[in-house]
């Protein structure tokens, strides 16, 4: 700013100076500013008075363009155009125009177009506008994550879609207080983790497995596939059975017992939470052992797989006094609201 008050101030004394003198004082300038060039830097900073004064006196005379020594052409034409960009910003500033976005929306697309990558921009659209939100279509279609081809489902998900086709049996043994061994058969659905049957014996043969078997699947509920441990106790009787109930059995590999992982679990939570707290006198004691929690793991049980529910789907419960409900003599209580 001090240097266009300091020029305008040397052209209004320019006015009383004669053409001679005025020839003579532009020739030694120019001269001053030959010696100044030679130990100039090869790139010089201006300032933005600078640019705006010559931008000023080159739209005033043209023909002073082609008398720049310390600055080229472009720069000057450059500079010009910047400055009728920035004019036309603040000129144009605030004023109204196609609506912003707000940000948690953005991320709503990107989450949705993430979470289902077969969906396009029309699905999503529509998804959004049975939520409440009223956007375009292509709003949707520039907010949302691209990519290449969509990436493949996990595991879990891909398990999941199945688990209903899915059933899992296994055996395992409980010592009485004569030091008796008592075989439990148990038979989970893997969709639900739910304890779908559940029987004792002292002598677990084929033929007993089959008709347990044949117990748990009545009808046409028999699942797709079974998967079970590989036991000699399984023999020959229960695979025909299998076969027979349209069912594919699937032994797993010996001494694997992850491969059949839900029953284990299923196994060791019997373990953990019943029969280790207690002291079993018989077959008949332990099956009204056994009967009393399979009731309440399937009803009440909160399960971490199903997201805290029980497998048998348990109701939300919202108004009422809370009531605890003794299971096993107060091993374990269930609260409802009444």
């Amino acid at each position: 700013m001090l240097a266009i008050l300091h020029l305008l101030r040397s052209l209004l004394a320019d006015l009383f100076k004669s053409r001679s003198r005025l020839e003579a004082e532009n020739l030694f300038l120019r001269h001053q500013l030959n010696i100044a060039l030679r130990r100039a830097p090869p790139r010089l900073r201006l300032r933005g008075s600078d640019r705006a004064l010559m931008v000023w006196l080159v739209r005033l005379w043209p023909s002073l363009l082609s008398t720049a020594q310390v600055v080229q052409a472009d720069t000057i034409l450059h500079c010009h155009r910047a400055g009728v960009r920035a004019y036309w910003r603040w000129k144009t500033r605030g004023r109204a125009g196609r609506p912003r976005i707000d940000r948690s929306l953005r991320e709503l697309i990107q989450r949705i177009s993430r979470e289902n990558p077969l969906w396009g921009a029309s699905r999503i659209h529509g998804e959004l506008l049975m939520l409440g939100f009223e956007v375009a279509q292509s709003t949707v279609s520039k907010y949302m994550c691209r990519g290449g081809n969509p990436p493949s489902q996990s595991w879990k998900t891909f398990l999941r879609n199945h688990a209903d086709a899915i059933a899992a049996v296994d055996l395992f043994v409980v010592r009485t207080l004569a030091f008796d061994l008592l075989f439990v058969f148990v038979v989970l659905g893997h969709s639900r983790r739910q304890l779908l049957w559940l029987e004792i014996t002292r002598r677990p043969t084929a033929e007993w497995l089959a008709r347990q078997i044949t117990a748990a699947f009545p009808w046409a509920s028999a699942p797709a596939y079974l998967v079970r441990d590989n036991d000699r106790a399984y023999g020959q009787v229960f695979t025909a059975r299998v076969r027979a109930m349209g069912i594919r059995d699937r032994p797993i590999a010996p001494a694997s017992p992850w491969q059949n992982g839900i029953a284990e679990r299923l196994i060791g939570t019997l373990r953990r939470e019943c029969l280790d707290q207690i002291v079993i006198f018989g077959e008949a004691h332990l099956r009204r052992i056994l009967s009393a929690y399979a009731a309440y793991y399937n009803r009440a049980r909160p399960h971490l797989a199903l997201q805290k529910d029980a497998p048998s789907r348990r109701a939300v419960q919202r108004v009422g006094c809370i009531v605890a409900i003794p299971v096993l003599a107060g091993l374990h209580h269930q609260y409802v609201r009444i």
